[in-house]
C-alpha cells in the first residue's frame, strides 16, 4: 500500500524526506526505482552493478536531499545521480574512448530498418549489453536519456567530437552484430 496516491505529491514527500521520514523514502523508491535501475542497467550493461548503482544512488540522494531545490522534477534530479554514479563506475573499469579529435571527415554508415517485434527488440537488447563500454554508454546517454553530443562529452570528460563518432561507431557496431544474428 502507498503512503501516498498521486504524482502530485512528489513535493510533499521530498519535504518528509528532507525531516528523515522513512515511509517517504520508501514511497519515492518506489516510484523511482525500476526507471532508475532501467537508466544504471543501459548504462553499465550488467545487472549486479546496476542494482548497486542504484541503491548507492538513492542512498546519496537521501543524503542529499537537501540539495534539491525543485528545479527540475525530482526524478530528472535523481536521475543526474544515477547517471553519474554509472559513468563514476564505468570509469573505474577504464571505459577505453576513441579519441578522434580532429578528425571530422567519419562516415555514418547505412541505417537497418529493424521490423518492431518483440523477438528484435529483445535481439537488440542483448547486443546492446555486448557493446564494447565507451559504444554503450554513449549510445544510451544519446538516445535513452536523450543528452545531446555536447553535454556527453562534459559529462564524460570527452569531446563533442568523440562523442559523436563513439555514437556512429556505437550504430555501426550495433547493425553489424544484428545481422550476424538474423
Amino acid at each position: 500500500m502507498r503512503f501516498f496516491s498521486t504524482k502530485d505529491d512528489t513535493t510533499r514527500l521530498v519535504e518528509l524526506c528532507r525531516n528523515g521520514n522513512s515511509r517517504a523514502q520508501y514511497e519515492l523508491y518506489q516510484r523511482y526505482s525500476k526507471a532508475m535501475f532501467n537508466t544504471a542497467l543501459r548504462i553499465v550493461g550488467n545487472r549486479e552493478e546496476a542494482e548497486d548503482v542504484l541503491q548507492d544512488s538513492f542512498l546519496d540522494g537521501f543524503l542529499k536531499i537537501e540539495n534539491f531545490r525543485g528545479e527540475s522534477t525530482f526524478g530528472a534530479w535523481l536521475k543526474s545521480i544515477v547517471v553519474n554514479k554509472s559513468i563514476a563506475r564505468l570509469r573505474n573499469q577504464r571505459i577505453h574512448w576513441e579519441d578522434l579529435d580532429g578528425k571530422e571527415n567519419f562516415e555514418e554508415g547505412e541505417d537497418v530498418d529493424f521490423e518492431e517485434t518483440e523477438e528484435t527488440i529483445e535481439r537488440i537488447k542483448v547486443i546492446l549489453t555486448e557493446l564494447p563500454s565507451g559504444y554503450r554508454v554513449v549510445l544510451n546517454l544519446y538516445l535513452f536519456e536523450g543528452y545531446d553530443h555536447r553535454e556527453i562529452g562534459n559529462i564524460l570528460g570527452i569531446s563533442e567530437v568523440t562523442s559523436r563518432s563513439q555514437f556512429i561507431r556505437a550504430k555501426q557496431k550495433l547493425v553489424e552484430l544484428y545481422k550476424k544474428r538474423r
